[in-house]
């Protein structure tokens, strides 16, 4: 391996080290090494990915739009092809599930959103204190790592991360405790010494936390005790937006609608960076200019990301296909979960196989990376092998993983 990445690149990379090889091509659920050697990709760009590399309808209308001299460049300027990817995103995606939101772009990236979401709750509520849930992961700049709760990664922010109290996330006790009885009771008690919250910040299923998926009855517990209280509810959808979980908001089988909704990763549908940040138009308080940034307008992200809406959210069938995807893996890993004693979780295609010794899964993924498929772990202690194929995987690319998965836990746990 060419060692101008150990020589000269930071040491802070990570997946490289994971994934000891220089990758070259990418199609579909495959990337290829220099080599040409192909490994099929339950990564899928941390969820970035969603409907494959490379995807050939995107990428059609991606060369058509540069090599007509489309916009690139635009910061918040109206473009032809930021108008056509609002029409389209209301009309596939807002207006059939009945939701009125306010489309902002905050910049490119996930962590672009949150933080926009922090500033602007603040902003309508007068409040500053944030509440957020263990194991929650937001993002890496200041204010997403305040509601953030892996303490590695909290400990690079190198000073005190304040505003921010954590909250146990659903099942955190393992049912021993109903519902939020610490969270309201320290919201009734005028003892209790927590600062009124301007809001609360939550995925639904929490990603990098380790494959932790909330239950509808809890999320629709904490959207009624948002409105009891007054505090606002975002929704960070970033990872698990954008059909990860089979509808193409994560939160919409619980039956809430969040007053501000994060989104990033698989918007841009090709993976080129974009992030918006959905607000109910009460909310949309800001200044002109008040939250900017210069890559707000990635123009080409906008053209596949229209593509994507129209070849995939036009009706429900990707949905449904990554529902029944889903519990495919499902039974894979309850049969794992069952024969050597691990956890199976999460639901759509966002899965995850749990172990109590904190090494395994590590191994696993290594062991996975030696029969050629990309799978990286999760949780607090990377306790999780996390699997997360592009939506657009076929059944027998499905299979193939599936049994890689397999052959891999066996041979680390035999």
């Amino acid at each position: 391996m060419n060692d101008i990445f150990a020589t000269l690149e930071s040491e802070v990379r990570s997946y490289s080290r994971t994934w000891p090889t220089v990758f070259d091509r990418a199609g579909g659920s495959y990337l290829y090494d220099e080599d040409g050697t192909g490994y099929l990709d339950f990564f899928a760009g941390a969820g970035a990915l969603n409907y494959g590399h490379n995807n050939p309808l995107l990428k059609r209308k991606l060369i058509e739009y540069i090599e007509r001299d489309g916009v690139t460049h635009g910061l918040d300027q109206s473009t032809v092809a930021k108008r056509a990817f609002l029409e389209t995103f209301q009309s596939n995606v807002l207006k059939p599930r009945g939701l009125n939101y306010k489309v902002q772009f905050p910049g490119p990236t996930g962590t672009n959103s949150v933080e926009s979401a922090l500033k602007l709750v603040r902003k309508i509520t007068g409040r500053e204190s944030i509440i957020s849930f263990t194991n929650a992961f937001h993002g890496m700049t200041l204010g997403s790592l305040s509601v953030t709760g892996n303490s590695m990664k909290r400990g690079g922010a190198g000073i005190p991360l304040v505003h921010a109290t954590p909250m146990p996330y659903d099942d955190y006790f393992d049912g021993q405790v109903p519902d939020f009885l610490y969270f309201e009771k320290m919201l009734e008690d005028s003892g209790s010494g927590l600062n009124e919250p301007a809001a609360v910040i939550v995925e639904t299923l929490q990603g990098e936390g380790g494959i932790n998926s909330s239950r509808p009855a809890w999320l629709r517990g904490l959207y009624e005790l948002c409105q009891k209280h007054g505090m606002l509810m975002i929704v960070d959808d970033v990872q698990m937006g954008c059909g990860r979980t089979g509808p193409f908001f994560s939160f919409e089988e619980a039956g809430i609608q969040p007053d501000i909704v994060c989104l990033s990763k698989s918007i841009g549908g090709y993976g080129l960076p974009l992030a918006l940040t959905l607000i109910k138009p009460e909310h949309d308080v800001w200044e002109p200019g008040e939250h900017n940034g210069t890559f707000r307008g990635n123009n080409p992200a906008f053209v596949t990301a229209t593509e994507a809406l129209k070849q995939y959210w036009a009706d429900d069938s990707l949905e449904k296909s990554t529902i029944a995807k889903g519990e495919r893996v499902g039974e894979v890993l309850e049969e794992l979960a069952a024969k050597y004693g691990a956890v199976a979780k999460g639901r759509g295609l966002a899965r995850g196989l749990g172990f109590e010794d904190t090494d395994v899964a590590g191994k696993v993924s290594k062991a996975a990376f030696d029969r050629k498929l990309l799978v990286e772990t999760s949780g607090p202690s990377s306790e999780v092998i996390k699997i997360m194929p592009p939506l657009t995987v076929s059944d027998d690319e499905l299979e193939q993983g599936l049994q890689i998965i397999r052959d891999s836990v066996q041979s680390v746990l035999a």
